[in-house]
């Protein structure tokens, strides 16, 4: 054996645990070998590396389904989002981009990933903005994924963050942008400049896909306008395509808006397509109810009801020190944190599906075959100093170890507080319950 995780307890999806602690026995071909019960009377291996759990928990890896490597670590550049709209982000960065180089691109999106594969993040899908005649950043992404590929898988959607149909020339960019190796295509119906500008650039997004035999992603309804409705096209186009599963719609932030018989209507043709929601916590709060005096809306997509009626949802970052989001570290635990109080996910089972929705249901937006701890699947996955997907996310924990296919990516040494309280001795704080 290459390596053993010793005395873990297994999550295995839908945030539901396995019913006893196991050992996680790694080949020397980076697969795993064997998931067996923990027997603490059996004698630890001779060889391969030894990792002792202690009962923390180990998990497929975390899995990114919406991120935005091109514009990430660009925030303030060429000047602050004043107002803090989509619109004035889509400004800035547009006189951003056009001093785009490969080398720029290159850095700032390895630096991101580094801290994603630090924080067990094994699984990207970016977004690249492809409105642009020179195609810059979708060149510098693509030498990207090569690089990492040995230790990250990396997905990248051609997005027209300027409109496919409202920008010169953008069904020849998208196009060009599938021909140089985008994997999933993109959309931006809700900024096209009309409604059937709006439909049309679906149309034309799903047609590039089905031609080409790729995914698709589309930024959809990401505004508060209660008419925006691009996702029911969205999800009738993957129904009567066949793409189903193959087909999400991220942000569909509109949805907040809609009323209740609408949305009863949406819920059936969503499930029904079988398409995928992402929902971007951070950008969705930040960026929407911009225009509202209060109440203010929240500016969330319909999490909680979309999860009930059995349509698949995850949580993604979204965007990381950039025009849209000054702030973020690519963190998947403050990304299902921040989602579960903002859909008020907070019962007793719901709290474990949101830790699903960062791993498990963000594998199944990006299509991952060969997800999970099983026999015989690429030996890639955490190690969280917790016993739960619960605690993991109340604790806001690190990764003890991130493991890529067999291979010791990354490890974070515990850190210890300690407290002098008063008429106590000196002891080290930790936020486990008594």
């Amino acid at each position: 054996m290459r390596m053993i995780v010793r005395g873990a307890r297994l999550h295995t999806g839908e945030g539901r645990l396995a019913p006893g602690p196991v050992d996680v026995e790694v080949a020397e071909d980076g697969r795993v070998a064997r998931v067996v019960p923990y027997d603490d009377q059996k004698e630890p291996p001779a060889t391969g590396t030894l990792i002792e759990a202690h009962g923390d928990l180990i998990s497929a890896p975390f899995v990114e389904p919406h991120i935005h490597l091109d514009t990430a670590l660009t925030a303030g550049e060429p000047r602050p989002n004043a107002s803090g709209t989509l619109w004035e982000g889509i400004a800035c960065w547009s006189e951003r981009k056009q001093s785009l180089t490969r080398e720029d691109v290159i850095a700032r999106a390895t630096e991101v990933l580094r801290w994603q594969a630090a924080q067990g993040v094994l699984y990207v899908r970016t977004h690249c903005d492809v409105t642009d005649d020179r195609l810059v950043a979708l060149d510098a992404l693509a030498e990207v994924r090569d690089r990492v590929r040995e230790v990250m898988t990396l997905q990248i959607v051609a997005f027209p963050q300027e409109g496919i149909l409202s920008f010169p020339g953008g069904g020849k960019l998208m196009s060009e942008a599938v021909a140089r190796g985008a994997d999933v295509v993109g959309a931006i119906p809700h900024f096209e400049d009309t409604r059937e500008d709006g439909v049309a650039s679906l149309h034309l997004a799903f047609e590039l896909a089905e031609r080409h035999g790729l995914r698709v992603d589309a930024h959809c309804d990401e505004i508060d306008d209660e008419q925006s409705r691009f996702v029911e096209v969205l999800a009738t186009l993957a129904l009567r395509s066949g793409l189903g599963g193959r087909a999400t719609a991220s942000h569909t932030t509109a949805m907040g808006s809609y009323n209740g018989a609408y949305s009863y209507k949406l819920q059936r043709l969503l499930r029904r397509s079988g398409i995928n929601l992402v929902c971007n916590p951070f950008a969705n709060l930040n960026l929407q109810g911009r225009f509202d005096g209060y109440p203010r809306r929240r500016g969330l997509t319909q999490v909680k009801e979309m999860l009930a009626a059995g349509v698949n949802v995850a949580f993604g970052h979204d965007d990381v020190m950039d025009p849209w989001n000054a702030l973020g570290t690519g963190n998947p635990l403050q990304t299902a944190l921040m989602g579960l109080y903002a859909a008020q996910l907070t019962g007793a089972d719901e709290i474990p599906t949101a830790f699903s929705m960062v791993t498990d249901r963000a594998a199944r937006v990006l299509g991952l075959e060969e997800y999970g701890i099983t026999e015989g699947a690429p030996a890639s996955f955490v190690l969280l100093p917790a016993p739960s997907p619960a605690e993991a996310l109340r604790r806001q924990v690190r990764p003890r170890h991130v493991v890529s296919r067999g291979h010791l990516l990354a490890t974070t040494p515990p850190a210890a507080t300690h407290l002098t309280w008063p008429d106590e001795p000196p002891r080290e704080v930790t936020f486990t319950h008594p």
